[in-house]
């Protein structure tokens, strides 16, 4: 059976005229890294100055409708009560078991509008469990995957980017407000997923090739350098923000991922919430943990950790981290394996050192105004 063709994003061709190296994400044919520059200086400029990133690919799902908010509320682990009008909450799409069908952020416009943003390759899935809740009410749920771009501008000189291009920033972290760009409407949002000070823009795809050299423009007196999804993942490690398919999945559950902030407690009821009140009053069977190199090793997802010589889990994701210059991971360990522990991560046939950490490994800035 034949592959199905991947989607390309509208700025496709833009990063083809950057040389981009392309490799598949979600479904999606999206730019790893670009010629001249590469991870590491991609990540760099994130930490340091500014970067753009393309991460169309992510979903997009409109909820709108008279009670779209408690039709959210019953379906989404976290409280939609915690934020109004203009703010945007990270929360889960669990199974009935606790699993987690995705990690998305939801937009509140109003009472009966909503933006939903899953992962890529789970936006069906949650539009389809979402759909389903609606079924036989007044709630309508739109994929709009295709319809809208999302242009992320990250690091320490973000707001001047965004200022010399003629958008509104310094409003808080987790908000968003509408603005227009030169007759293109659109939505700055006060997220990101660098652990740096950022925004990401929701444009209409139709515009995206405006806006991209627009802030590109804006940019370059502030080293504005666009980045990939490989650096993005080298900076959401050392953030030690989840990754469905690595610290989430079907099999993960947000107490083992450490996600109970995550969680609105005192709902009566949200996909799952049976089984995760369970599992956190007995304790989960494994914890989130972060992994730093004592020498030279660069962990990768599925290698196992040995503390005094028993297997105590497995590594989910393992990078090299170019801020601190060392191997790091995150890990799902067992939960008598605590911070500032000694362990052994087998990098191919040899056994490397880590002492277990709580991350992130590197400060975070989101909130600095």
């Amino acid at each position: 059976m034949a592959e199905p063709e991947l989607r390309t994003s509208p700025l496709h061709a833009e990063h083809e005229r950057l040389g981009a190296r392309f490799a598949p994400f979600g479904g999606w044919s999206m730019p790893l890294e670009y010629t001249g520059a590469g991870v590491l200086a991609e990540h760099t400029a994130v930490r340091t100055q500014v970067g753009v990133f393309d991460v169309s690919h992510l979903g997009k799902v409109r909820v709108r409708g008279s009670g779209a908010v408690a039709l959210l509320d019953r379906c989404l682990t976290n409280d939609l009560g915690r934020i109004g009008a203009g703010q945007a909450q990270y929360t889960l799409l669990c199974t009935e078991d606790g699993g987690v069908v995705d990690d998305l952020i939801v937009y509140r416009h109003g009472d009966d509008d909503l933006l939903l943003v899953p992962n890529a390759a789970n936006t069906a899935a949650v539009v389809q469990v979402l759909r389903g809740s609606a079924a036989g009410g007044a709630v309508e749920v739109v994929d709009q995957h295709t319809d809208l771009a999302v242009l992320a501008v990250q690091g320490t000189r973000s707001d001047e980017v965004l200022s010399t291009a003629g958008l509104p920033v310094g409003h808080d972290y987790m908000s968003f407000v509408p603005a227009e760009l030169e007759g293109v409407g659109l939505t700055v949002c006060r997220t990101g997923y660098t652990g740096e000070r950022g925004y990401e823009l929701v444009v209409p795809a139709r515009d995206a090739v405006a806006v991209w050299q627009r802030l590109r423009e804006a940019g370059e007196p502030y080293g504005l350098q666009p980045a990939g999804l490989a650096a993005r993942d080298t900076l959401r490690t050392e953030m030690g923000y989840p990754l469905h398919g690595h610290e989430l999945g079907p099999e993960i559950t947000p107490v083992q991922a450490g996600l109970g902030w995550a969680v609105g407690w005192d709902k009566p009821e949200f996909l799952g919430h049976r089984a995760l009140r369970e599992e956190k009053e007995r304790g989960p069977a494994r914890r989130l943990r972060g992994l730093l190199a004592r020498g030279r090793g660069i962990p990768r997802p599925g290698m196992r950790v040995l503390a005094d010589g028993r297997d105590v889990g497995e590594v989910t994701s393992g990078t090299f981290s170019p801020t601190l210059k060392s191997g790091i991971a995150l890990a799902l360990l067992d939960p008598a394996v605590t911070p500032d522990t000694e362990v052994e991560v087998q990098v191919r046939r040899r056994s490397e050192p880590f002492v277990v950490v709580k991350p992130p490994f590197v400060r975070p800035s989101t909130r600095e105004h």
